[in-house]
């Protein structure tokens, strides 16, 4: 098959996140299966994008700002819906990746007008909002999604959020979890620090960097030899985190080591003994997964939608999210080496038996054929 996905951004420094890791996954494994794939997107970074992303054919352009703002909303390139319009129309299959942003809704209006049959997902980047600008977006995007095929979701959470936003009117939705490639023996092999404790992610409210300063701090009095790192594009927090640095004389202790290609947060991941993730209700960490996949200790909190899976298989230390539990769990791993190999071991199991890409992709063919269920 001719697969063709849209996301809004690709950028080096890992802006838009979990959408963008979760496209080139899926196309990854696709490709490796004998399909054309291509991912159309945005592109921004020090250097010119790539004609390819690994196996995945890349058509990008420059992202533009056009409309003012923080985030990804108001990112657009006019040669782009160009671009979607030819990529659409070679395609068997499209899948958009779809937020509530120009990118998005400049999709969903080519693959309309070119009578291309599209799914969706949305990443549970679409939620109920009553603020006027949401209002009038929706106005023309919630008809255009409600075209869809199928929109694949990925917790309850998700699909009555999106019950919400479309109305009775709106198309089935069809259950697909995320998921990573398994890596080999190398992530368990590399020489691994045992008091580098980090966060990779991006520093937003909503991923609680403060809180793991507040954690350094508490950890630093037990274990003074710890170091921590911060990764991550800056998305409003940093000046904040800085400032909690220096106020908690931290300075020493805790750094920002700035926003990682992805290749570069694979070796961070390898090199840490710990990765913490405080952030609250998270649907779906895809930060949590990879570091598993690399065989890295995790700390995370239970309000995360993998938590119950991840305590049950032991593959992790989930907390209630202060700034004391997570201490009290960073502490423990960096005094227990054994428990640190235990939880690497358990968490790799976890990426193969559960959260593989293969099993992932082996539904996704069937929603492309037309045969999945909406389990």
């Amino acid at each position: 098959m001719r697969l063709v996905h849209v996301v809004t951004l690709v950028s080096d420094d890992g802006a838009f996140g979990g959408p963008t890791s979760v496209a080139l996954a899926q196309l990854g494994e696709c490709a490796l299966r004998g399909h054309d794939v291509t991912l159309v997107s945005l592109w921004r970074g020090r250097s010119p994008a790539a004609r390819r992303l690994g196996a995945v054919r890349f058509l990008s352009r420059p992202a533009w700002r056009v409309v003012p703002g923080r985030g990804c909303l108001g990112l657009m390139h006019p040669l782009l819906l160009r671009d979607l319009w030819r990529a659409m129309g070679r395609a068997d299959v499209v899948q958009l990746h779809a937020g509530r942003d120009l990118v998005s809704l400049a999709a969903l209006v080519v693959a309309r007008l070119r009578r291309t049959a599209f799914i969706t997902q949305t990443h549970g980047m679409v939620e109920p909002r009553s603020n006027p600008v949401a209002r009038v977006f929706d106005r023309l995007y919630v008809p255009l999604l409600r075209r869809s095929r199928c929109c694949l979701v990925l917790t309850e959470r998700e699909r009555r959020a999106l019950t919400d936003v479309l109305g009775p009117e709106g198309p089935p939705l069809v259950s697909l979890p995320n998921g990573l490639r398994c890596v080999g023996d190398e992530a368990g092999t590399l020489p691994r620090g045992d008091r580098e404790v980090i966060f990779l992610a991006r520093l937003h409210p909503r991923k609680r960097p403060e809180v793991f300063v507040e954690m350094a701090a508490l950890v630093h009095k037990e274990v003074p030899e710890a170091r921590f790192t911060l990764f991550g594009a800056d998305e409003g927090s940093l000046p904040a985190v800085r400032r909690l640095i220096a106020d908690r004389g931290l300075t020493e202790v805790v750094s920002y080591g700035g926003a990682l290609e992805h290749s570069a947060a694979l070796r961070a991941y390898r090199k840490a003994a710990v990765y913490v993730l405080p952030s609250v209700d998270e649907p779906f960490p895809m930060t949590v997964l990879e570091a598993l996949a690399e065989g890295t200790p995790v700390v995370c909190t239970d309000s995360s939608g993998i938590a119950a899976e991840l305590t049950r298989r032991g593959a992790a230390l989930v907390t209630g999210g202060s700034p004391e539990t997570l201490a009290d769990a960073v502490c423990l791993l960096l005094a227990d080496e054994t428990l640190r190999r235990s939880l690497a071991e358990a968490g790799r199991r976890a990426i193969e038996e559960v959260f593989s890409i293969r099993a992932v992709v082996d539904r996704l063919e069937d929603v492309y054929r037309g045969r999945a269920d909406r389990g």
